[in-house]
């Protein structure tokens, strides 16, 4: 398969940089330079979020139902090009070609729920309390042009989330996609473009994040900032757009925690999240991070999940049988080895994996350490690689305090048998997203998002369109 370099999409135009920079592309199984990716110069920006501008005053007349009509054929057409569109994600982002799949098929399931969701966006007509002559209704309006920021680790997923809400409403976007992993957002940009998507609806550019996030939030075309990404950076963003008075939603990070209570079903708990945690390398902000076993359970399930790690096989992700890929790119290696070393030097028990594998690509072994102090980096850093820490608890209190003691709040998970249990942690759990007895489950009609530091406004569920849409109220008389 060859390789595409990428290049921006503005004003329904394929086109190279307007002062021709590139930025190369690399596969982390090899380190080899793969392609290139056009970087924007602020004139594209200029062109792209004129674009945008254009096309949402022709997207906002549409019907509900023509919308929907062009986003189900545009996903009809990713899932006839599924193969090709995964073998080029894996090679850009390393994931298993199983998982590139799956992540492609279940984004066009959500890009199809919006479209259809996008036929219930109504306003309410509400009687006057004095004349029934007048009429008071309340509107929903599109907000306009949209921003969006998306990330690496799910290339197509985390543009689809922003994506199917957006377009259902009516809005216009930009895409700054990862400069890391850019030929699958294309691909899944080409599809609009060939459903008939009008032109100027959508753009999609790369470049220098910075650059692009402070032009694009500063520019009067857009109305609306959307973001997945590391707190630190989402902080930075929000601050941008709040001096402009625009609408934020943030997905950001996350150091989700797993309770597993003394009466948990402990082979379910081991193998549900040793899935979980090794899937996309770690790479994934509702990966399962920070584990809270009941000391009467914990030796058991610290040595299962061990072996389970050892079991897994790290390969290249284009290679049959491969259950585990690379990390995105080297820094990830520094940073597992960094949390890693930290945490044994203060006292953890290393179970399983630790160190890199091979020379080249950025493979890490699968990772599990016993035993972890809760003032190690690994319990405080979101670590997004393939890395467990285990400690212990004796009460179920003390395991829901120190499950909400950082400041992240995006996802969670526990197991238990006990009704009374599941309706506590349901209860005190501060996270957006709570998994009980079961594996992460994201699906389009519920919500997605997480509160505290880990972001605010939702990427799911009818509650999704709410961004993208203003609210007005009219009151006429006759």
């Amino acid at each position: 398969m060859t390789y595409p370099d990428t290049r921006l999409f503005i004003d329904d135009d394929w086109r190279d940089a307007e002062d021709g920079r590139r930025i190369d592309v690399h596969n982390p199984a090899t380190g080899e330079v793969i392609g290139g990716v056009a970087h924007a110069s602020r004139r594209d920006l200029d062109a792209a979020a004129d674009s945008v501008r254009r096309g949402f005053e022709v997207w906002r007349d549409y019907t509900p139902a023509q919308r929907a009509a062009i986003m189900h054929r545009a996903a009809a057409l990713v899932r006839e090009r599924v193969d090709e569109i995964a073998g080029l994600m894996t090679r850009e982002q390393g994931k298993p070609l199983v998982e590139a799949k799956g992540e492609i098929l279940a984004g066009m399931d959500i890009i199809d729920w919006f479209a259809d969701e996008g036929l219930r966006v109504y306003g309410r007509t509400v009687p006057h309390r004095a004349d029934p002559s007048i009429r008071q209704l309340v509107v929903k309006d599109p907000v306009g042009p949209v921003a969006a920021f998306t990330p690496w680790n799910f290339p197509i997923n985390q543009v689809v989330r922003k994506l199917g809400a957006c377009l259902a409403t009516g809005c216009s976007m930009v895409v700054k996609a990862p400069e890391e992993t850019p030929a699958s957002p294309a691909a899944l940009v080409r599809a609009f473009q060939d459903a008939g998507l009008p032109a100027g609806v959508l753009a999609l550019v790369y470049g220098d994040p910075a650059e692009i996030s402070e032009y694009l939030i500063a520019h009067p075309a857009i109305r609306k900032i959307t973001f997945t990404g590391s707190t630190a950076v989402g902080k930075q963003l929000a601050e941008l757009a709040g001096r402009q008075m625009k609408r934020v939603s943030m997905e950001l990070g996350g150091h989700a925690p797993v309770i597993v209570c003394e009466d948990a079903d402990v082979e379910l708990a081991v193998k549900t999240m040793a899935k979980a945690k090794f899937r996309n390398a770690g790479q994934v902000c509702i990966s399962p991070t920070r584990f809270l076993v009941h000391e009467s359970v914990r030796p058991d399930f610290a040595k299962a999940l061990a072996e389970s790690a050892t079991g897994v096989t790290v390969g290249d992700g284009l290679a049959e049988g491969t259950e585990m890929g690379p990390l995105a790119n080297s820094r990830r290696l520094d940073a597992m080895a960094s949390l890693h070393d930290d945490a044994v030097g203060r006292g953890a028990a290393a179970l399983a994996g630790g160190e890199r594998i091979g020379d080249a690509g950025n493979f890490w072994a699968p990772t599990v350490l016993d035993e972890v102090p809760s003032d190690a980096r690994l319990f405080n850093e979101e670590p997004f690689g393939p890395i467990a820490a285990i400690r212990g608890f004796t009460d179920l209190d003390e395991a829901i305090t120190e499950a909400n003691r950082l400041s992240y709040g995006l996802a969670g998970y526990a197991f238990t048998r006990s009704l009374a249990a599941a309706d506590t942690l349901t209860r005190k759990v501060e996270v957006g997203m709570l998994w009980v007895n079961m594996p992460a489950m994201p699906s389009a009609e519920l919500p997605f998002g997480g509160v505290k530091d880990s972001g605010y406004g939702s990427e799911g569920g009818p509650e999704a369109m709410e961004a993208y849409l203003n609210t007005r109220s009219v009151s006429i008389a006759h």
